[in-house]
C-alpha cells in the first residue's frame, strides 16, 4: 500500500505550525515490494534503515531484529504477521522520523505496536505499546529528539493498524498522531493522514513525480525549522552525555 501522506507538527510555544506532503509505504516485512530493476533506487527497504549494526549479525533483517527486541520483552511473534509502514529508501538517502510496526501473532491477533523514532543525530529508539482496541497507546519519553525539548514528559499516541487490503477501488484511510505532554502541558503535536492505494510502478511513479526528493525534504525541513527556533533565541537542552548540543 502505499500513501499520499500529509504530516502537521504543531508546536504549542512559541506556536509554530509546518507541514509538508510525502509517500509512505504499508508494507508486511514477509513480503517486501519487488520493484522492476529500473525503479529500485526509487524505493528500498533495507535493513540498515531500521537495524542497529551488531558486528557478524548487523546484515539481519528488519523482522529478525524486530524479532529479537520483542523476545527480549517475552513477547513471541511465533510467525504471525508484521506490517511496517515507512517512508523508503528513495535516490541512495532516507530519513524516518517515525516507523510503526503493527504485530500479530500466530494466531492472528494483536500482539503489540511499536514506535521507531529516529533523531537526526543518527539514533534510534523503539517503544513497545500495547495499544487499546482505538490504537491509544502511551509511553514515557526517553529519547532525545529534539534540542529545543526536554527528555522528560510522556507521549500519547494514536496508532490504529491500517487496513492493507481495503477491497477492489477502496481508498485505504490513514490517520495518526503523537503528542507529548509536559508538566506544564502538551508540548508537541505530530499528526500523519493520508489515503492509500495499492502500490505498484505506476503508483510509485506518479509519488515520485509529486514529491520528488521526499526523503531529503523531510530532512531539510526539519533542520530548518530547528534554526529558526534556535534564532529566536529557544533554550537548548543539550544531549545527554555532551556538556553542549553542536
Amino acid at each position: 500500500m502505499l500513501y499520499e501522506a500529509r504530516t502537521t507538527h504543531v508546536r504549542a510555544e512559541p506556536r509554530r505550525v509546518f507541514r509538508h506532503r510525502f509517500p509512505l509505504w504499508l508494507v508486511d516485512l514477509d513480503a517486501l515490494p519487488r520493484l522492476p530493476r529500473p525503479l529500485r533506487p526509487l524505493a528500498r527497504f533495507l535493513p540498515r534503515d531500521h537495524v542497529r549494526p551488531a558486528g557478524a549479525d548487523g546484515a539481519r533483517s528488519i523482522r529478525g531484529d524486530l524479532e529479537r527486541e520483542l523476545a527480549a520483552h517475552g513477547l513471541e511473534l511465533g510467525g504471525g504477521r508484521v506490517l511496517m509502514l515507512t517512508q523508503a529508501r528513495s535516490l541512495g538517502h532516507v530519513f524516518n522520523p517515525l516507523t510503526v510496526y503493527w504485530c500479530r501473532d500466530a494466531a492472528g491477533e494483536p500482539l503489540c505496536t511499536v514506535a521507531e523514532v529516529h533523531n537526526t543525530y543518527g539514533g534510534r529508539h523503539r517503544y513497545l505499546l500495547r495499544p487499546d482496541a482505538a490504537g491509544r497507546a502511551e509511553a514515557a519519553k526517553d529519547f532525545y529528539v529534539s534540542p529545543f525539548l526536554p527528555l522528560d514528559g510522556h507521549y500519547r499516541m494514536l496508532l490504529p493498524e491500517p487496513d492493507p487490503d481495503p477491497g477492489p477501488g477502496g481508498a485505504a484511510r490513514l490517520h495518526l498522531s503523537v503528542r507529548l505532554e509536559l508538566p506544564g502541558g502538551p508540548a508537541f503535536t505530530a499528526t500523519v493522514t493520508g489515503t492509500g492505494r495499492p502500490a505498484g510502478p505506476a503508483a510509485l511513479l506518479r509519488a515520485t513525480v509529486r514529491h520528488p526528493f521526499a526523503t531529503f525534504a523531510v530532512s531539510l525541513r526539519i533542520r530548518t525549522q530547528g534554526v529558526r527556533l534556535w534564532l529566536r533565541g529557544l533554550p537548548v537542552h543539550p544531549r545527554p552525555g555532551r556538556a553542549t548540543q553542536p
